[in-house]
């Protein structure tokens, strides 16, 4: 996976890989709406356009102890379930840079998200993941979306602990956006 590396100022576009008049889009799934702060960050600080990924049928509550909520989940990453994604209005010959926001469900992205993948070709685009957690980190997901975008530029991405995103994020984005590739 490559390094995300950031080469001119952070104003109204994000400039990746030296991409210095890059359109971009934060598209993001959230329940809890610890991954949705994170996207707001990053679209204060990259600017562009913010997508919700919002699924037709919604799970039952949004909270991640409940036994209903954890078993639906549980299931649809069992049986690799697509859940329909109520239609998102994307036309991605708009983008050079796509942010895409999660969080961890055992491991690796929520199901919704991979219909976002199966229904999006994010090819010559430049990927950069961003996730939430309780303790797992970005899981298998950042290399699972390389996997799935085989001809998208994924580059490292960006992982909060969901108890963090209570706090300002803008400087946890800029810093992300900005190290340079080791």
């Amino acid at each position: 996976m490559k390094h995300l590396f950031l080469t001119c100022a952070v104003v109204g576009a994000v400039c990746l890989g030296g991409v210095a008049d890059a359109k971009n889009l934060t598209v993001y799934f959230s329940v809890s709406g610890n991954t949705e702060r994170v996207a707001n960050a990053i679209h204060d600080v990259a600017g562009g356009d913010i997508v919700k990924i919002n699924p037709v049928n919604a799970y039952p509550v949004d909270d991640y102890h409940n036994q209903e909520f954890t078993d639906l989940a549980q299931r649809e990453k069992n049986e690799n379930a697509r859940p329909e994604i109520q239609d998102m209005n994307i036309n991605m010959d708009e983008y050079d840079t796509v942010f895409v926001g999660y969080p961890i469900w055992w491991g690796s992205m929520p199901m919704a998200v991979y219909t976002f993948f199966d229904k999006y070709d994010l090819s010559g685009k430049t990927v950069a993941p961003f996730n939430t957690h309780e303790g797992s980190g970005a899981g298998d997901s950042h290399s699972e979306i390389a996997r799935l975008e085989p001809d998208a530029n994924v580059v490292d991405g960006l992982t909060v602990r969901g108890g963090d995103t209570t706090n300002d994020l803008n400087d946890t984005v800029k810093s992300w956006l900005n190290r340079e590739s080791k």
